[in-house]
């Protein structure tokens, strides 16, 4: 999970959190657009690599978008600054900082590079990807919301995280489009509270350790690698386990699940309901398709026989089992905003 750990990605390490607390931590626009900066430009040298052209390309990529996304945000910042008083500008400039956020996050419609940049990352930077670079732009997001806006967003999310999924085969690319389609679930948490968030948040973020982790130690990228290698029926449990988890089933979710459905039916969205609840169901297939993978061989190749150290396996088993418990006691607590 960790390769190739030097002193100089150690010292980017601690950059990437701490420009993260900058963000957070500020009082002002301005110090939340330099907390961003240096977050990105901590990240650029963690994805690149001399030795990958797909790195570096994903570099690049990364750089670009994020660039686009703060020259927007630090645009908007100032003319919020300039026409504070002006209060039918401040709808536009609601939007503009919310679509930064959205940009920076790789929400939908803003995803495009999202999946292609994920494409050309190892697993520890998909993750970090995934979940601790969503955390600045999530919590400044919550600073200015246009409910409206973002309810729209929401949609698209859980739209075009289902439909882009169908014909992927890249594993990576498909846990891109399942933390687009995740993203929508988190800006509607983030609408009911912020505890409600930082509960989903905190969920989504192990479930994608543990498969990150169990990925990059299987050393598979596509899922026709699943068919060919054969895995112990212990490691096959962890990803049915949190691949279902992932997809919102079994009685893992049904707290967030109910306070999502009840506030668009308070807010007057119960139109919303079926569209979403169908969405989530098809999503299930991507996940159905790679477990069905697992449990189904038709080809058993020796050679293929792989086996885990015992200190992993025993990670994965540890983690898989905070997963199958964990969720299902937190279901039976009340997250207030």
């Amino acid at each position: 999970m960790f390769p190739n750990m030097n002193s100089n990605k150690m010292f980017f390490y601690f950059i990437l959190i701490f420009s993260t607390l900058i963000s957070i931590s500020s009082n002002s626009w301005l110090g939340c657009w330099i907390g961003l900066e240096i977050n990105l430009l901590s990240f650029i040298p963690l994805i690149s690599s001399h030795k990958n052209l797909l790195y570096s390309e994903a570099a690049l990529k990364y750089f670009l978008t994020q660039a686009i996304a703060s020259i927007n945000f630090l645009f908007s910042i100032l003319i919020k600054m300039i026409l504070m008083k002006n209060f039918e500008i401040n709808y536009l400039i609601s939007i503009m900082i919310n679509s930064s956020m959205l940009m920076k996050m790789g929400s939908a419609p803003f995803h495009f590079w999202f999946p292609n940049i994920i494409e050309g990352l190892s697993w520890l930077n998909c993750f970090i990807l995934m979940t601790w670079q969503k955390i600045s732009p999530m919590i400044l997001l919550s600073y200015y919301m246009n409910n409206n806006f973002l309810m729209m967003i929401m949609i698209i999310n859980v739209i075009i995280g289902v439909l882009g999924g169908i014909n992927q085969t890249s594993l990576r690319k498909l846990m891109a489009f399942s933390s687009i389609n995740n993203l929508g679930w988190m800006l509607i948490s983030l609408m009911i509270s912020e505890n409600l968030w930082l509960f989903y948040l905190m969920m989504y973020s192990f479930l994608i350790s543990i498969l990150c982790l169990t990925f990059n130690l299987l050393n598979v990228y596509f899922i026709n690698q699943l068919f060919i290698i054969n895995m112990n029926s212990i490691i096959k449990m962890s990803l049915l386990i949190n691949f279902l988890s992932l997809g919102d089933y079994l009685p893992f979710w049904i707290l967030p699940q109910m306070n999502y459905y009840n506030f668009l039916f308070m807010n007057n969205k119960f139109l919303i309901i079926p569209l979403i609840y169908m969405m989530s169901m098809n999503m299930m297939i991507f996940y159905i398709r790679i477990i069905i993978l697992l449990y189904i061989k038709l080809l058993k190749l020796k050679w293929f026989t792989f086996f885990l150290k015992n200190k992993s396996m025993l990670m994965i088993n540890f983690f898989s089992m905070i997963s199958l418990l964990g969720m299902i006691f937190s279901t039976f607590f009340y997250l207030k905003g």
